[in-house]
């Protein structure tokens, strides 16, 4: 084997090929640092004075399925100028690593493609150093995620575990890329991140949210010139526990016969009409129900034209729709829907903003059914900080994520 092939297929350069030993276990490549290359590791004074050496191994990118390894007598120095004898730098590794860069940087760009277990299968090598890699890595690049750029935003939480413990998660919808993971739920949870975006002087001009009072006093509060738009997904989930609580109200108060008819079509109410399947007759149970009770029937149909909010033509269509929708739940009577268009009307501006800035969380739902998936994946991670890092580069993540 030659130096220069030593040097384009490996990386390492400067040293010289002694020998090549093959074993069952890989194929191990003996090299020698050229004594002109001699230098002292702190000070770089190359007038030093060889004082033996100390072998060490390497890993270094494998060829084929067989790992390789570099074994290099690394030599021993007395520098005069610092007075001590220590050992030359390794020019193709970082200090108090067992592998090599060029190493290193495969098993990163694996990393993008498979999960750590893979990647430690494939390289033979145990599954904490790839995530100390990866970790060093990460921490490199997503500590402080730029926020200069910002224009929308979108904020969320996310429940990670037993006990009520969450994340909040706010997003960069132009870009995809989460650029801040904090602890907890609610206005606490966003300081650090109200802290760091002033710093930036961001001008960030909407947010896309749920009706939550916390989120919505933060946002007031800390961009007061950005648009707050509510989110059509919590909207109609919130009216769809709205319906789902009057469909119980009225099951409580059923005869035996009627119970029968309301009992399992909670979620035939919240399903999308072309959703319903006719092989389980689901349309035809939901008629039932409906036929059989009116104020349910009221309730049903105004939910589903309620979702024609989002698909008018310009806000001032939209506008006069959701005035128009706010007056039929307030005379329905229903005390339900009657507090539903009390809050809907409180919230209609963030309603209607929808149609100067057509966002919403969606992307931010998908990137939570990612990190749900990741740490599914991984069994939980007991490194916090390494999960956060995670997912602040889960827009990276090119491989499949599956449960």
């Amino acid at each position: 084997m030659s130096n220069s092939l030593l040097y384009h297929a490996f990386g390492l350069r400067g040293y010289d090929y002694v020998k090549t030993d093959y074993q069952e276990s890989g194929v191990i490549f003996t090299l020698r640092q050229r004594p002109h290359t001699y230098r002292c590791s702190v000070c770089n004074s190359r007038n030093v004075h060889p004082r033996g050496h100390q072998e060490r191994t390497f890993k270094a990118v494998p060829i084929g399925h067989k790992p390789v390894t570099v074994v290099l007598p690394i030599p021993r120095v007395e520098c005069p100028t610092c007075g001590i004898i220590r050992q030359v730098p390794v020019a193709f590794a970082d200090p108090r690593r067992s592998y090599t860069r060029a190493f290193e940087r495969y098993a990163l760009e694996l990393g993008r493609l498979m999960t750590i277990q893979d990647v430690s299968r494939h390289l033979q090598i145990g599954w904490d150093t790839i995530k100390d890699m990866q970790r060093r890595d990460l921490y490199r690049r997503f500590r402080k995620p730029r926020l200069c750029k910002l224009k929308q935003i979108a904020i969320d939480e996310i429940a990670i575990g037993a006990g009520h413990r969450y994340l909040t998660v706010v997003l960069n919808l132009e870009s995809g890329a989460v650029v801040f993971v904090g602890e907890g739920k609610g206005a606490e949870a966003l300081d650090p991140f109200w802290k760091r975006l002033r710093a930036s002087r961001a001008k960030v001009e909407a947010v896309a949210t749920d009706m939550s009072a916390a989120y919505i006093g933060a946002v007031t509060r800390c961009l007061p010139d950005a648009t707050l738009v509510f989110d059509r997904f919590h909207v109609m989930k919130l009216v769809n526990d709205k319906l789902a609580a009057l469909r119980r109200q009225l099951y409580a108060q059923a005869c035996a016969e009627d119970k029968r008819v309301l009992k399992g079509v909670r979620w035939l109410l919240v399903k999308r009409p072309e959703n319903l399947e006719p092989r389980r007759h689901e349309r035809e149970r939901l008629e039932e129900a409906l036929q059989l009770n009116a104020p349910l029937a009221t309730a049903y149909y105004l939910k589903e034209e309620l979702g024609e909010f989002w698909e008018q033509d310009d806000e001032e269509q939209a506008t006069l729709f959701l005035l128009d929708w706010l007056a039929q739940a307030e005379a329905s009577g229903i005390k339900i829907l009657v507090g539903l268009a009390k809050t809907l009307r409180q919230h209609a501006l963030g309603l209607v903003a929808y149609y100067d800035y057509p966002i919403s969380t969606g992307p931010l739902e998908g990137t939570n059914n990612k990190i749900k998936t990741m740490k599914r994946q991984a069994y939980g991670y007991r490194d916090k900080e390494f999960f956060k890092l995670k997912i602040l580069a889960a827009h990276e993540a090119k491989y499949a994520l599956v449960g």
